[in-house]
């Protein structure tokens, strides 16, 4: 695998001086592949550094990293996966799940006592499992929203929600956010309103595009198509794709319909002018989004950073329900970003969008630059606690 950027080297230099490689577990969320994905690049940096990366998940995110990632190591570590339902608001779905949510958040920080115990674990990141907090290593939690976002009724208990949020992050050594401060930002009131706990650090977006050899091939200019990229659970995954086929079945141009499965491989069957790809290898997946005419996506946070990275706006669909989706289509397309149309709007003459770039050219450069500040802080800090006469 290639490194893309000086800041990759800098960072190789720095690990030469400390001369001591980690056993790292990075355990991502199992809401939707989203945050697998965004861990890629982190386990990708680390892993290249010389330490030792474990993914504890389950199938579908080992599976990802796997067809993305050599090198890694891996441990059956499912996290909750809730099932969304065709009818209820989402929000209110998941609030029937809460007693599910805590007794697995219990039982999950009571089983990484051993897998760290098992496994010599020098550092956890979690990427939103609440759980996985330990006062024996070093542990990062990893989210981009501070700020839960309530529905409108709702909204004057978000700093009731704040405040539990504040309270999980602390049992951490740090918080990561994956955006940038500052004005010039993807996650809006999420992460930008709320007062952040004193152990946050914002670093950067993060895109499994970033780690790919930095020159793969153009597409075809001769081959114009669109592509849908379906993320999220079921049900919504697998009726927002009804929708779309019937209405793209009869465009002129082709469509590649990307359906986030890894563990089905690398499958492509055709019916009329629609591909479905079940997966597809970043740099294969990059390719087809840059030469798409335009995108279609649900509005998760991944997405819209992998999308930012290859220079590619896109039209959004929130999650029907999905408070956290439905905010941040709303809010990108203010700042002229990207565009949206809620799920229920679909329609045959749905206008697609142009894919230019509105953003400012060097935001992934001030990212790799951030991600690279927060790795090195981590590594160091754990660096000065391995020394001799230092008791952790």
């Amino acid at each position: 695998m290639q490194l893309r950027s000086k800041p990759w080297e800098l960072l190789l230099r720095f690990q030469d001086k400390v001369n001591r490689h980690y056993n790292i577990l990075i355990c991502p969320l199992e809401w939707g592949l989203g945050h697998a994905a965004r861990m890629i690049p982190v386990a990708a940096r680390l892993n290249n550094m010389g330490h030792n990366v474990i993914i504890a998940s389950g199938k579908e995110h080992s599976a990802l990293f796997r067809n993305e990632l050599e090198g890694l190591s891996y441990i059956d570590f499912a996290g909750f996966k809730p099932v969304y339902s065709r009818f209820l608001p989402q929000y209110l779905s998941l609030f029937f799940k809460i007693p599910s949510l805590l007794i697995h958040i219990a039982r999950e920080h009571k089983r990484l006592k051993k897998i760290i115990a098992d496994n010599g674990i020098d550092i956890v990141i979690s990427d939103n499992r609440f759980g996985l907090w330990n006062n024996t290593i070093s542990s990062v939690y990893v989210t981009h929203m501070p700020r839960i976002p309530f529905p409108s009724l709702f909204r004057f208990l978000e700093p009731v929600g704040i405040a539990l949020h504040r309270a999980v992050i602390r049992r951490y050594k740090y918080c990561w956010i994956p955006d940038l401060p500052g004005e010039v930002n993807i996650s809006g009131r999420l992460s930008h309103s709320a007062k952040l706990a004193s152990n946050t650090r914002f670093i950067g977006l993060l895109s499994r595009f970033s780690v790919i050899p930095a020159s793969y091939p153009d597409p075809n200019p001769g081959t114009p198509h669109n592509t849908v990229i379906l993320s999220g659970p079921e049900p919504q995954k697998g009726m927002l794709k009804q929708r779309l086929v019937s209405i793209l079945r009869n465009n002129t141009d082709s469509t590649f319909l990307l359906e986030g499965k890894p563990l089905k491989g690398r499958q492509i069957t055709e019916h009329g002018n629609i591909h479905f790809c079940s997966h597809l290898p970043a740099p294969e997946m990059a390719q087809i989004i840059k030469g798409s005419k335009s995108v279609i996506t649900r509005s998760g946070y991944t997405t819209i950073m992998e999308l930012i990275s290859l220079g590619t706006s896109a039209l959004l669909i929130p999650t029907p329900g999905q408070t956290e989706q439905e905010y941040l289509a709303a809010y990108l397309s203010g700042k002229g970003w990207f565009s949206s149309v809620s799920q229920g709007n679909l329609h045959e003459a749905i206008k697609l969008p142009e894919i230019k770039a509105p953003w400012p050219a060097d935001i992934c450069e001030k990212s790799d630059l951030l991600l690279n500040a927060a790795l090195k802080e981590l590594l160091v800090d754990l660096h000065k606690e391995h020394q001799p006469g230092k008791s952790r």
